[in-house]
């Protein structure tokens, strides 16, 4: 476990807020964000470190040892400001999904369209498979943003417990939004009206599930990059790129259903701006993707800073 001082552990809380916010709205990985600011790897590193011999820790040096061995401060900090974010910031979102879609798209087009060039220069070595790489992620990512979501009310809770364990997963891979896993197993409304509602027995479901997915799938990324750093990282910068689509601001929507007094759009296709019906917002947006852009600048300082 890192010596850090308080000010540090502040910062970490203030990246797990950017995830959070991130992770919110579908299109946008949060682990787009842990990468950009520097955290990616020790957080990959903590999560796996919980396993089965922390019970053998636990006998020998009691909670002070088991605490050390995941990072406990590093990953508290975190999850309070990814919570903090969550739950302060799931209505606000929400609203601005529906209401100004293009300007909140905007920025988070710019914040990961520059995080494409982030993630890529951490490839120390650009060749034939590195690019083959890339390029399968990109296809990969691509396609998932094409897919169309599933539909229903109430899903089972054996259901939200599987939704909960692959957008954990999706959500910890630069590039794959979690929210948007949610979003085409059909239970982002539902994730986000148990947050807006105080249902904890949903939370609670699709938590435990995002516990399983997060412990199982921490250790098979944790092995590809000790193992396939360049490989890997090519895979990821592909992700980005594939997943520009979802996030790019003008859309024109094709089809729609409702559920409950919700419209959920469930297939649409990008379109450039003056195909748009309506005001298409051209220059706020494009004033909103600078400023998105000019984020991961300042959250690449950050993270050259704490390394």
């Amino acid at each position: 476990m890192k010596e850090r001082s308080l000010f540090n552990y502040f910062i970490i809380l203030l990246k797990g807020m950017a995830m959070g916010a991130s992770d919110v709205v579908p299109g946008v990985s949060g682990g787009t964000i842990a990468f950009i600011s520097g955290i990616y790897e020790e957080l990959i590193d903590s999560i796996s470190a919980v396993d089965f011999s922390l019970f053998k820790v636990f006998s020998k040096q009691g909670i002070k040892g088991v605490w050390k061995k995941i990072n406990g401060n590093f990953l508290a900090a975190l999850i309070l400001g990814i919570a903090i974010s969550v739950i302060s910031l799931a209505k606000v979102l929400s609203w601005l999904l529906e209401n100004k879609p293009i300007l909140l798209w905007s920025f988070f087009f710019g914040l990961v369209l520059a995080s494409i060039w982030f993630v890529g220069k951490q490839v120390e070595n650009w060749n034939f498979k590195s690019i083959l790489a890339l390029l399968i992620g990109a296809i990969i990512a691509f396609l998932i943003t094409k897919l169309q979501p599933i539909t229903g009310a109430n899903p089972s809770a054996l259901y939200l417990v599987l939704a909960g364990a692959l957008a954990i997963c999706a959500m910890i891979l630069p590039g794959i939004s979690g929210a948007f896993i949610l979003v085409l197993l059909g239970v982002y409304h539902v994730a986000l009206n148990a947050i807006h509602q105080r249902d904890l027995t949903k939370i609670a479901l699709i938590g435990l599930g995002a516990i399983i997915g997060l412990l199982s799938f921490s250790r098979i990324l944790k092995y590809i990059f000790a193992h396939y750093r360049d490989l890997t990282l090519a895979v990821l910068t592909g992700f980005i790129i594939g997943a520009l689509n979802k996030i790019w601001p003008w859309k024109e929507v094709l089809e729609t259903v409702i559920i409950g007094d919700k419209q959920l759009v469930i297939k649409e296709k990008s379109i450039l701006p003056f195909q748009y019906i309506g005001e298409n917002h051209l220059w706020p947006a494009l004033g909103l993707a600078f400023l998105g852009f000019l984020v991961i600048i300042i959250l690449e300082k950050w993270g050259e800073q704490q390394t």
